[in-house]
């Protein structure tokens, strides 16, 4: 995964998208729900970021077990694209400006692997080092990680968040 110098933890929109570029990375353009639930909701300055699966405008970039299919490096590019979208619908609920984030305080990542598969944190690792690295401290959180028998569209990894924002 790419790492990046930190030099302040109150990053603003701008710096948060500069970051984002510097490392080669875009958010996707559209954000299409797999069943009827929406990408976010809020209560209060909570924001509930829906599960996002490793699809890239529509397409499932990675499908199939890690650990079988999949080897580690891969399957954290594949939390990094679910943090992507993660991020997409973020910009939406803060109306594009990253400056309104607080802090996220949660992730969940699943991991469609096989039994036993150990490094299940580690791939998880993808999605929260990406937050880390656009937000600073800001962007670490608690977390979960958890291996699964299946993910939607048989995609490899899951990932959902909570966000605090202004």
């Amino acid at each position: 995964m790419h790492s990046m110098p930190l030099h302040s933890d109150e990053l603003g929109s701008g710096e948060a998208l500069r970051r984002l570029e510097a490392l080669g990375l875009a958010l996707p353009a559209t954000l299409k729900p797999r069943g009827t639930f929406k990408p976010f909701t809020k209560c209060g300055s909570l924001v509930f970021l829906s599960g996002q699966i490793c699809e890239w405008e529509g397409e499932v970039q990675f499908a199939g077990p890690v650990g079988s299919i999949h080897g580690l490096e891969a399957a954290q590019h594949a939390a990094q694209i679910c943090a992507l979208n993660l991020l997409a619908a973020l910009k939406l609920a803060v109306d594009g400006d990253f400056d309104r984030v607080v802090a996220c305080h949660r992730m969940g990542g699943f991991v469609y692997c096989v039994p036993g598969y150990l490094d299940v944190p580690q791939v998880i690792n993808g999605a929260s080092n990406l937050m880390f690295e656009l937000f600073g401290e800001r962007g670490r959180h608690a977390r979960t990680a958890v291996g699964v028998a299946t993910l939607p569209a048989g995609a490899s990894v899951e990932v959902d968040a909570i966000f605090e924002v202004r």
